[in-house]
């Protein structure tokens, strides 16, 4: 699927802005749960609903909508009694999306001793935060950077 057609027929909320396309896409609490866990290496229906907690006919939806919107794709498990689901090259380049909303999770919705999971690499440690930079390598953020309309 080419990246012009994720998301065909999905009516934009703000059809120029890539941010408002992009949570029209995958922006839902269930899809990104959804695609989380598939980063984590669920594959089954069974999989989502146990690690999520999502009722059976939203599963099926978001599912059925991930898949639409080339996020997901669903092969038939070699049993053939099952479908499998796993990431689509659009799906994997949401990692950086998850990983953002975690770092942010662990600075902002955590109280300070709170236990939570922590995301790590290879070798077992954390990863080390997400900072954007610009052109020049320099630290990115809303006082240093602005959007500029295309035509």
């Amino acid at each position: 699927m080419t990246r012009s057609a994720l998301g065909a027929g999905t009516p934009w909320t703000d059809p120029n802005c890539p941010v408002a396309r992009t949570v029209d896409l995958v922006g839902d609490r269930w899809s990104l749960l959804i695609v989380r866990d598939a980063m984590d290496g669920a594959r089954a229906f069974t999989d989502f609903q146990q690690r999520t907690g999502i009722a059976r006919n939203i599963l099926t939806d978001r599912l059925r909508r991930l898949i639409e919107r080339g996020v997901l794709d669903r092969r038939t498990a070699p049993s053939g009694k099952r479908q499998l689901y796993a990431l689509t090259p659009a799906g994997r380049d949401l990692f950086t999306v998850i990983v953002a909303l975690r770092q942010w999770g662990e600075r902002h919705a955590f109280a300070p001793d709170e236990p939570h999971s922590v995301l790590v690499d290879g070798q077992g440690l954390p990863l080390p935060p997400l900072h954007p930079v610009d052109s020049d390598g320099r630290p990115a953020d809303v006082a240093t950077t602005r959007v500029r309309k295309e035509s």
